[in-house]
């Protein structure tokens, strides 16, 4: 959800101001208590241009970020706290920039790794059909076995369970009527 400059403002300069706590505030004005912090973060460290709206989508330089790193590990900062100080919105991509940097992908000016890992590769469908259970060694066997006795050992202690509960509720209803 967007808020407006005024209502970041105003949210932050209550909180700031020392009368109530950080959930209350962010209450007190219908705001997401995790936005709110980031707020008095920026707020803290730049003032009311950390509150600004941008109107672009930011592009940090290779050197900016691997400043942003090296500053997050020498002072022992925190994503959020690194992002406050260094007026980076999105905490999140500081992680992003950690790993690059880590991998050495940051330093070759390259924004991603020469090989991307973020798709999962697909997995072959086997046109096999699964052998008969007559097939199958006895080794085979035993493990799908156990498994199967656990499913099964799970759904009566569940089945229990649905049951008693369901008793308690009809006893408790007829002592209510007998009440």
């Amino acid at each position: 959800m967007k808020y407006s400059e005024k209502r970041k403002l105003s949210a932050t300069k209550d909180y700031c101001a020392g009368h109530d706590g950080l959930k209350r505030v962010a209450e007190r004005h219908g705001v997401d208590v995790s936005s709110l912090r980031r707020w008095i973060a920026a707020y803290q460290a730049h003032g009311e241009e950390g509150l600004q709206r941008r109107t672009s989508c930011a592009r940090y330089s290779v050197e900016f970020k691997r400043a942003v790193v090296k500053r997050m590990r020498k002072e022992g900062l925190s994503f959020r706290q690194v992002a406050a100080l260094s007026n980076v919105r999105n905490f999140n991509i500081i992680a992003v920039w950690e790993q690059q940097y880590d991998d050495g992908s940051l330093a070759t000016r390259r924004s991603r790794p020469a090989i991307s890992t973020v798709r999962m590769p697909k997995t072959p469908i086997s046109k096999k059909k699964p052998a008969a259970d007559t097939d199958r060694s006895r080794e085979d066997l035993l493990p799908e076995v156990k498994q199967l006795r656990m499913e099964n050992e799970y759904l009566k202690k569940l089945d229990a369970l649905v049951q008693a509960n369901a008793k308690a509720a009809r006893q408790k209803k007829r002592k209510s009527c007998l009440s």
